[in-house]
């Protein structure tokens, strides 16, 4: 087994100490920060986020999931910004307008955070054009939306139809998830992605940066 994919499986079992020593042992050899981050870190993200959704793994699981990645990040941060910081970035977070349930909402910015982005939460209820005004103040490439009623998705239609509008379409990404949310929904609105719970949010975060 490789170094890198000991990272992988140590993430996912949520050993912190162990992901930050293997890490620290990946840098000394060599490896570049942003293939551990890829193929060390994210690889057991994405694994964790397959089990969360078939139950395999549960909540404190895969709080102790992001601990351990939150060790390794902070060992790759400062390597990671030294060269450009690619992938790296501010993501807008809130839940829709009309909707008041705010627990996988925190999930993500659990995970996002200990992937290195900074989230900046406007909490619950977040009228749409809320969403769009911030994320152009705080220079942020990434909007992510949680529902949790029917009723309230359309407010993420809205959401995207006012970036068009504004001709932001593709400079502001959108990522949509909840219960009741799908990836049909999200190729019917028009969003850029689908994230089903926190760890997955954090491998589609990572994609649309590139």
């Amino acid at each position: 087994m490789s170094i890198l994919e000991r990272i992988a499986q140590e993430l996912e079992i949520g050993e912190d100490e162990e992901v930050a020593k293997l890490t620290q042992n990946a840098l000394n050899n060599g490896i570049p920060a942003r293939e551990i981050l890829d193929n060390g870190l994210l690889k057991g993200m994405d694994v964790v986020g397959i089990k969360f959704k078939s139950h395999e793994m549960f909540l404190p699981e895969v709080l102790m999931a992001a601990r351990a990645m939150q060790a390794g990040m902070d060992l790759l941060k400062p390597l990671l910004a030294s060269d450009g910081g690619t992938g790296r970035g501010k993501v807008v977070l809130g839940t829709v307008e009309g909707d008041l349930h705010d627990i996988g909402k925190n999930l993500v910015g659990i995970m996002l955070k200990g992937a290195g982005y900074e989230v900046i939460d406007l909490g619950s209820d977040v009228p749409p054009e809320k969403f769009v005004e911030t994320a152009k103040r705080e220079n942020s490439s990434i909007i992510g939306m949680s529902a949790l009623l029917t009723t309230t998705m359309p407010a993420m239609k809205r959401v995207i139809a006012i970036l068009k509008e504004q001709e932001l379409s593709g400079k502001i990404r959108t990522v949509i998830g909840g219960a009741p949310v799908s990836q049909a929904y999200a190729d019917e609105i028009g969003a850029d992605a689908y994230s089903y719970d926190g760890a997955n949010a954090v491998v589609c975060v990572y994609k649309l940066l590139g």
